[in-house]
């Protein structure tokens, strides 16, 4: 019986599990793919507080091995399902069923993509997902933000702060994010919106140079020659196994406020994977700090 069984080895869940060990309890993690999240694939974080630069693959990595040497166990089992038990919870891998008194979702998300075929390798060489954690090294510089909900519309008016023009790619002709943000950028003289466009190809030599984007009315192929392109066309929680354990909004993120609790008893979420407006390194950290702690007090 373990006191608390943590699903995800992202930075929410080990975060979680250094609270935790440090709490007196001891936490199994698992993780069904590599530790990190998306956060190892970052070439340099430059937002996290008392370190102004270190790549994601350290990051994440200082951060497994802290998360080991406090005595907490990582597996690399994917979690079917978690099941109510007398005593607690049940969760299930294909390898084993691991037995605990509190569970904490720290899933993340998956970001969706745009399916091109130099798309991965052009990531941290001017492809991004994220315009808050990267938008300050294409200061000065031409990007594009592909998207039309509220997070490219607020990506959109955070890039005009700084770089020298900012191209908004959506595929329609009206955006699905709040009036109120577009209004924002109306009168911005640095920013162009491209409507009824889809990003159709990248081009690059070694980074990425500009985006061939083709009009859906016309048919007409345009260049934007760009150093940068932020995507922002959503992101997936992968939450559908514990759907009927705990509420999902409309969007398959777990309802849960600051306190991280969920609608089950003793069942926490934390990170990217849980409802809430700012999505980020520190945010994913606060969350599993105050997981952590509320799980060890069952």
């Amino acid at each position: 019986m373990y006191d608390v069984v943590i699903v995800g080895a992202g930075t929410a869940g080990l975060t979680a599990a250094i609270y935790v060990q440090r709490a007196g309890k001891h936490a199994l993690v698992l993780e069904g793919n590599a530790y990190g999240g998306q956060i190892i694939n970052t070439q340099d974080i430059a937002n996290f507080p008392a370190i102004p630069h270190i790549s994601g693959f350290e990051y994440a990595t200082a951060l497994y091995q802290q998360t080991l040497d406090l005595g907490a166990e990582i597996r690399f089992e994917a979690v079917l399902a978690i099941d109510k038990t007398e005593e607690g919870y049940n969760v299930r891998t294909r390898s084993a069923d691991y037995p605990c008194k509190s569970v904490i979702l720290a899933t993340g998300v998956q970001r969706r993509e745009m399916g091109l075929p130099n798309e991965k390798e052009l990531v941290g060489k001017g492809v991004s997902y994220c315009a808050t954690c990267d938008g300050a090294f294409f200061r000065g510089k031409d990007v594009a933000v592909y998207g039309g909900g509220n997070t490219a519309l607020e990506d959109a008016e955070f890039l005009t702060r700084f770089c020298r023009k900012v191209y908004l790619i959506h595929r329609r002709d009206a955006f699905r994010g709040d009036s109120a943000n577009v209004e924002k950028l109306q009168n911005k003289e640095n920013l162009e919106f491209v409507l009824n466009c889809t990003v159709k190809e990248l081009k690059a030599e070694g980074k990425l140079t500009s985006v061939i984007v083709t009009n859906k009315i016309t048919g007409e192929d345009r260049e934007l020659p760009v150093d940068g392109l932020f995507v922002a066309i959503g992101q997936i929680p992968s939450n559908q196994a514990f759907a009927d354990l705990v509420e999902l909004d409309e969007a398959g993120y777990i309802v849960a406020g600051e306190d991280c609790k969920t609608t089950a008893d003793h069942i926490f979420a934390a990170g990217d994977c849980r409802t809430k407006k700012v999505r980020q390194l520190t945010t994913a950290a606060g969350d599993g700090a105050v997981a952590g702690l509320a799980a060890s007090e069952n």
